[in-house]
């Protein structure tokens, strides 16, 4: 027998060799190929990681929101306990002003004097209160309106043309950026 020549067959070699070799061979065929569990497993991986990352993305966003709200909130209420502080502020100086005058007013013995300084601090405030945005209503002469003006009493009109109209006022309104913040009192001829 020549060994060179000799072929093996699968068929002549003993059962248990011949289910090597199919194993063998399919376990090489197989292995360039993934299986389909292993795409499942990576499949499941990344998604359960991109999972994790918009969850924790969702949970950063949700403190960071809760964050600025609770921040807004405090600001606000700061802003609502504090907010006139300026205005008032600017009121000081007026205020510091009628001190002198009332300390004045006591000692001196010149009425003249005192009023015109009194006159003073009132032409301040005014000027103050309009720099603020603060402007009085104008009412004598005017037509009767209910959204501007409270009717305290009606008198009997001396000319038929002011029936209706605004004869006197009792007590100055105010207006701050053209909205009514105090209605002027007046009187009404009918």
């Amino acid at each position: 027998m020549d060994n060179k020549n000799t072929e093996i067959n699968p068929e002549d070699l003993p059962q248990e060799e011949a289910g090597q070799t199919n194993s063998q061979n399919e376990q090489e065929n197989t292995a360039g190929e993934p299986k389909p569990s292993d795409n499942v497993a990576e499949l499941f991986h990344s998604l359960e990681t991109k999972y994790e990352e918009l969850n924790g993305a969702h949970l950063r966003l949700m403190a960071e929101f809760d964050n600025y709200r609770k921040r807004t909130l405090r600001e606000k209420a700061d802003l609502i306990r504090n907010g006139a502080e300026s205005a008032l502020t600017s009121l000081l100086p007026i205020v510091d002003d009628f001190e002198r005058a009332l300390a004045n007013i006591q000692k001196t013995e010149d009425v003249k004097a005192a009023t015109e300084g009194v006159q003073l601090i009132y032409n301040k405030f005014l000027a103050y209160l309009t720099q603020q945005g603060v402007k009085p209503i104008d009412a004598i002469g005017k037509p009767f309106d209910s959204d501007t003006y409270d009717a305290v009493a009606t008198i009997p009109a001396p000319e038929d043309e002011l029936k209706g109209k605004i004869l006197d006022c009792v007590q100055t309104g105010y207006t701050l950026n053209d909205k009514v913040i105090r209605h002027a009192k007046v009187v009404v001829g009918e």
